[in-house]
């Protein structure tokens, strides 16, 4: 994989003889093609790099990695082609992502077009997306607007949710241990200042006031804070058992970190992105147990925990525990979308938001544009990050709490 602007072609010496084959006998599918472009821009360097190096930039070359060991992208005919690649380095900037996409779209002339990492990218991006008429799979998005957006930009698909899915789950979650006499009912609660932490928040306040719960704290932060101390004292000092964060990777860990040295020990800690990264549970350790945040998975999914290892052996890394395996996913569908109708982006659309395909999460169908089974509210549990909420859907775990104290 190249970094930053680039090509990549990768075909192996079985695929090239294969594509002589099918190029010898007409196989190829139509303009006598060698290959399908594929272009991408993704966060490798800046603030958002971590998120992107986690979650989106190891799922594509995983993907781009079975596609290539299964001979190519196959077409309706069975022909197969190999892939080339063009991707750039978005330096963490949206001004930098829409020149991307329109430089793909309008210069290199890919034949489809991956999303960005993150919620603010994936909005800057999709008109352009919609302007050219490629499919745009965002799946690091969370929006309450996804139905709004399916409206106005019909060939967009939005994988992870909205605000009002998580906060109405983190809500309910609250709401039963208060029930249950483990918390008391009020929440302290910090948001990053960027399109995530706005949206969450945005669905947080209605959510837990209509839960029956109290803010009594709620504050945000702008992008690039690394000093949470007195945001954190604040929080203890309000008298919430509950402190809810909905912050992006670099102020995950920093604000883990600054909890244990303050000895901020709320009954139930929930954090934003990054909690869900292997390296949170690895580098926490046993002081990780408890810890909630978006997603989590069900560890008796077979197919889930195959693709992990198949990750850890390409990457080096196991992926993360929320929007890893719905990034590969939503990839395996344009796939097999491809193989269904061909390369035209308006049938793979159609086929995209019609169709059902057989993924690593099992049977996947969007339901207008969205995919709506998600796991809200995961917990660190015995070394793995479960979904506990919904509560009732199958491969659910409970949660366990209150949390026990960083000593």
């Amino acid at each position: 994989m190249t970094t930053g602007k680039g090509r990549l072609r990768l075909p192996t010496l079985a695929m090239l003889a294969a594509a002589a084959g099918l190029a010898a006998t007409g196989a190829f599918a139509q303009d006598q093609r060698t290959s399908v472009k594929i272009g991408y821009a993704v966060s490798m360097t800046g603030p958002n790099a971590g998120g992107a190096g986690m979650t989106t930039i190891p799922n594509y070359k995983l993907w781009l990695s079975d596609v290539a060991a299964n001979g190519g992208l196959e077409l309706p005919d069975g022909s197969k082609l190999p892939v080339e690649v063009i991707e750039y380095d978005d330096r963490s900037s949206a001004e930098e992502v829409v020149r991307a996409v329109e430089r793909l779209a309008g210069q290199d002339k890919v034949d489809f077009i991956l999303p960005p990492w993150g919620t603010g990218f994936n909005l800057a991006a999709a008109p352009l997306f919609d302007r050219y008429g490629y499919p745009q799979l965002a799946v690091s998005s969370v929006t309450d607007k996804a139905p709004e957006f399916v409206k106005r930009w019909s060939k967009s698909f939005w994988f992870l949710g909205g605000g009002r899915d998580y906060a109405g789950a983190l809500a309910k979650l609250v709401a039963d241990q208060v029930e249950q006499g483990a918390v008391n009912s009020k929440v302290a609660m910090i948001s990053v200042a960027d399109g995530f932490g706005i949206d969450l928040v945005t669905a947080a306040r209605p959510a837990f006031k209509d839960a029956g719960l109290e803010v009594a704290y709620d504050r945000t932060y702008p992008v690039g804070t690394q000093d949470f101390t007195a945001l954190l004292n604040e929080a203890a000092a309000s008298g919430a058992d509950t402190f809810v964060a909905f912050s992006y990777p670099p102020d995950t860990f920093a604000m883990t970190q600054q909890a244990q040295i303050a000895s901020f020990n709320p009954k139930i800690l929930y954090l934003g992105v990054g909690a869900g990264f292997p390296t949170f549970g690895r580098n926490l350790g046993d002081k990780a147990e408890g810890v909630m945040t978006l997603g989590g998975i069900d560890i008796t999914n077979e197919r889930n925990m195959a693709y992990r290892e198949r990750h850890k052996e390409l990457n080096g890394e196991y992926p993360d525990l929320w929007g890893s395996v719905i990034t590969y996913a939503s990839l395996q569908m344009l796939q097999e979308a491809i193989k269904r109708v061909g390369l035209d982006r308006d049938a793979v659309a159609r086929e995209l938001s019609t169709g059902t395909f057989d993924t690593v999460l099992g049977e996947t169908r969007l339901e207008d544009n969205q995919l709506r089974q998600l796991w809200l509210v995961g917990q660190w549990q015995n070394g793995h990050l479960v979904g506990v909420e919904p509560a009732d859907r199958p491969g659910a775990s409970k949660p366990v709490l209150p949390k026990k104290p960083w000593n």
